[in-house]
């Protein structure tokens, strides 16, 4: 009987993946100029995705990634110019290319992360005794690849970040119409008036768990919500996500947007 495919998990940037990438960096420095040798590109960002799987401290990534500082330098240089949010996007237009953005289903959802260190974007996490947290707010497609990442402080209501998570999908979304419609799954945190127009308002059909609202027994759709969910638990494998200790919320970002390229890529490599 066949069995399912499955990758083992990426502890280094796959050739694929790099070629992809390798575009959109700097030029590196040619060998032979003078001054101090440097550290090549891919071997920096095998660096970061050690930093973005383990979630150790940069001081504490192994020699034969190079300097610590040097990858966090360069890691940060990079999140300036944009480079993760760049491949996240070109990934997801790849991933579109070869199976298909699933724009029909879409759901939505949060995630609640700790903030010990504090810094922009946290705030009192209503759920943890009022430790200092960070919420990640998600859209994916009906495979759970990721379409939109908004970072907020804990204590900011679903109902006011909802609307800015559907306003920054990373790519061009389609317009829907009558034969390709856009159905948008929530749960009942997003049981307010407010944001079912403004999901309506975006051409998206609402489906909004009720409070108080009893399961049927015979569904009439089968449950579309929990590949969102699923998504939430694939970045927290990331242990650099799964607790934030960056204090600007750009730092952290940038690890959300690689850790969406890793994800969008498994989703492409299993198709």
């Amino acid at each position: 009987m066949p069995t399912k495919r499955r990758l083992r998990t990426i502890w280094r940037i796959p050739d694929d993946l790099w070629a992809k990438l390798h575009p959109l960096l700097p030029p590196e420095k040619p060998p032979g100029t003078p001054g101090r040798p440097v550290v090549p590109f891919r071997k920096v960002l095998d660096g970061i995705l050690y930093v973005l799987r383990t979630g150790c401290q940069w001081k504490a990534l192994p020699r034969e990634y190079g300097s610590g500082s040097t990858c966090h330098r360069r890691f940060q240089e990079w999140v300036q110019a944009g480079v993760f949010a760049h491949l996240w996007a070109t990934m997801l237009e790849h991933y579109d290319d070869l199976r298909g953005i699933q724009w029909r289903w879409q759901a939505l959802d949060s995630v609640m992360v700790k903030a010990p260190l504090g810094g922009r974007k946290t705030g009192p996490n209503p759920t943890d005794r009022g430790k200092l947290g960070t919420k990640r707010h998600t859209l994916t497609d009906q495979r759970g690849a990721p379409l939109a990442v908004v970072v907020t402080a804990a204590n900011c209501h679903d109902m006011r970040a909802a609307t800015q998570t559907l306003d920054s999908v990373i790519v061009k979304r389609p317009r829907p119409c009558a034969t390709t419609p856009q159905h948008l799954c929530l749960d009942k945190g997003y049981d307010y008036p407010e944001i079912e127009a403004a999901a309506l308002a975006r051409r998206y059909t609402p489906h909004i768990r009720r409070r108080g609202e009893t399961i049927p027994k015979r569904k009439r759709h089968p449950a579309r919500r929990w590949v969102v969910e699923r998504t939430g638990s694939w970045h927290n494998r990331f242990r650099k996500l799964l607790i934030r200790f960056e204090k600007r919320v750009e730092n952290y970002l940038g690890l959300v947007h690689l850790a969406c390229c890793l994800i969008i890529y498994r989703l492409t490599v299993l198709g």
